[in-house]
This record gives structure tokens, C-alpha cells and sequence, in this order.
């Protein structure tokens, strides 16, 4: 049986960010650096990794379940945005899908990927 979510179980500090669009001075909107939208606390559950071949060596990729109490800000999350510990800005987590796994609007589940390219 699945263990409820609860806010006792989130333990790390989060940074959501999302790249802002910039002027190019030639009239265009290109994408600009990565900003932080909000910080959060959030649970991390561990899901099974792999170590696939990309240009022609071994990379570690950890996938994770992370869950955060949804709002406002969180339910504007989308995949183009990206996941930092706030605690360990080297640690970068792209963001592969977002659910509302209660449909109440209580809780978000996030698939993230953690030892890819961002």
C-alpha cells in the first residue's frame, strides 16, 4: 500500500526555474538565462536508475518521483523548466512530466531526471 503524502517526509529545498525571454536587439525573443520562479520544500522518492550510452560513454541517469504541496506558482510548472537543490546548486534536475496524482489540487508528483544535460 502507497504511503500517504505528508509534509513531514519533505526534506529538501528546491529551486524551480524557467528560462526567461530576452530581446536580441534585432526585434526577436530568444531564451534567456535560467531564473528561480519560487523555492519549495519537496519529498524526493528514489526510482530505479539506468546508465545509458551517450556519445559513446556511460552516463548515470537517477530518475525520481518529487512531490510538493501544490499552488499557484507550482501548477504553472511545465517540462521547459528545471529543478535545483538549494542546497547543492551543482545538483540539476530536468522535469519529464507533472501530475495531480489525487485530482484535488492537494499534492503534485513530478518525474525528474537527475545526471542529464539540462
Amino acid at each position: 500500500m502507497a504511503k500517504k503524502p505528508s509534509a513531514g517526509r519533505m526534506h529538501q529545498r528546491l529551486h524551480f526555474q524557467k528560462r526567461s525571454l530576452v530581446d536580441d536587439s534585432y526585434g526577436n525573443e530568444i531564451s534567456g538565462p535560467f531564473e528561480t520562479v519560487f523555492t519549495t520544500a519537496a519529498e524526493l522518492i528514489p526510482l530505479r536508475g539506468g546508465e545509458p550510452v551517450q556519445a559513446a560513454r556511460l552516463v548515470g541517469v537517477q530518475p525520481y518521483t518529487l512531490r510538493i504541496r501544490s499552488c499557484v506558482a507550482a501548477r504553472e510548472v511545465t517540462t521547459s523548466w528545471r529543478i535545483v537543490d538549494a542546497r547543492n546548486a551543482s545538483r540539476v534536475m530536468n522535469i519529464r512530466t507533472v501530475t495531480n496524482p489525487d485530482q484535488k489540487n492537494a499534492w503534485l508528483d513530478l518525474l525528474v531526471d537527475d545526471g542529464v544535460a539540462t
